[in-house]
């Protein structure tokens, strides 16, 4: 048996069809083949890659239907053998594990920031389509790898402080290439990503007043290397302290966390509870070092700080030295509540107790004023 007997090309694309069908774990698990370290097989019409050694194994089996396909260990891979066979049935055969290159990363970084502009302006777009339109001219290039650069980007930015896609995590562990074509995009279109903060911080109404299932528990952020310098991006950038400066976001942000509160005393059947949850922020002003306060089922106030972003929930914000001192003496009773996505699908998660404890501060401002003379 050889796989130079492959003659049909329609074989090698049964197998293909059959790759697509039952997906790559499975399909390699059945044929008994690894995962290719060098070589793909690259279908021109979508982008998508093949493992190719795996799919001339199982295109044997296509080709000579009275016969087993074959195994890894009946024929070797590799330019000489199935790279020659699949270029000669006129496919393309790419070579792998190479570092991206400068083009590759302007494309794939100019395309992430055109699904931000759309989805800031709560524009419909498919990240599928993007990934597979991406894949056309990253020709070595798989759709997992592309996503995990997706991810490199939004990790960037959440370094600099500015908005990320919903659904692409930050991920660390990127190319020092990648941060510098970030940074260059950011400074060059610096009008555009203007555009796309405005169009976040313009949006201040809860996407719905429904409560059931919006808490979650705290996120697990990845852990990220600190840059040894700070980037100064021009303050109308500065994401988190723009989500600060934004009255009408914090105040419904508020109301809507009150409206959470209200539905969970009544579940636990402490209407009474409920009916004095006292709005403090609202009556009294800030200076508290709290917004909201509320009640434990068992009667035992709870202290409420409320945080919200139309961002993800790893968007950073803004503390105050108030607040974290307020944290400090409630102990216990203090609860941060972290509202995201606010205007698309409130959710929310809670952080309790003194803040030093699980969030990472970073100082930001100080208080000056002239130093006496020392006689």
């Amino acid at each position: 048996m050889s796989i130079q007997e492959i003659r049909d090309p329609a074989a090698i694309r049964a197998a293909m069809n059959e790759y697509d069908r039952v997906g790559r774990t499975y399909f390699l698990e059945k044929y008994g083949f690894g995962k290719a370290r060098e070589y793909l097989l690259r279908d021109a019409a979508t982008g998508r890659l093949y493992d190719s050694k795996a799919i001339v194994g199982a295109a044997y089996g296509y080709a000579f239907p009275g016969q087993s396909p074959l195994s890894a260990g009946d024929f070797n891979g590799g330019e000489a053998t199935v790279e020659h066979l699949l270029t000669s049935l006129g496919f393309e055969v790419v070579h792998i594990g190479q570092d991206w290159s400068r083009e590759e990363v302007v494309a794939t970084v100019r395309d992430y920031f055109e699904m931000l502009r759309l989805e800031a302006s709560s524009q419909v777009f498919n990240k599928s389509e993007h990934n597979e339109h991406l894949r056309q001219k990253l020709r070595t290039r798989s759709k997992g790898s592309i996503e995990m650069k997706h991810q490199n980007i939004s990790a960037v930015l959440d370094q600099l402080g500015l908005p990320y896609i919903r659904g692409y995590k930050p991920r660390s562990n990127f190319q020092e290439l990648l941060r510098e074509v970030v940074l260059a995009e950011v400074q060059q279109e610096q009008p555009v990503l203007q555009k796309i903060v405005d169009a976040i911080e313009d949006q201040t109404e809860p996407g719905n007043r429904n409560y059931r299932g919006v808490l979650i528990e705290p996120p697990v952020p990845e852990s990220m290397p600190t840059s040894k310098r700070r980037e100064r991006l021009p303050r109308k950038l500065d994401y988190a302290a723009r989500d600060e400066r934004n009255r009408n976001l914090g105040h419904n942000g508020e109301s809507w966390v009150m409206g959470f509160e209200e539905n969970r005393l009544n579940e636990a059947n402490r209407d009474d509870l409920a009916s004095k949850i006292d709005w403090i922020s609202y009556r009294c002003g800030d200076g508290t070092g709290y917004d909201i306060m509320s009640f434990e089922e068992d009667e035992i106030t709870r202290f409420i700080e409320v945080k919200t972003t139309n961002g993800g929930s790893l968007t950073p914000f803004i503390i105050s030295r108030n607040e974290l001192e307020f944290s400090e003496e409630a102990e216990d009773a203090f609860c941060l509540y972290r509202v995201f996505e606010f205007a698309k699908s409130p959710k929310l998660f809670i952080v309790r107790g003194a803040l030093n404890r699980s969030l990472h501060l970073e100082a930001l401002d100080y208080r000056a004023r002239l130093k006496a003379l020392l006689a």
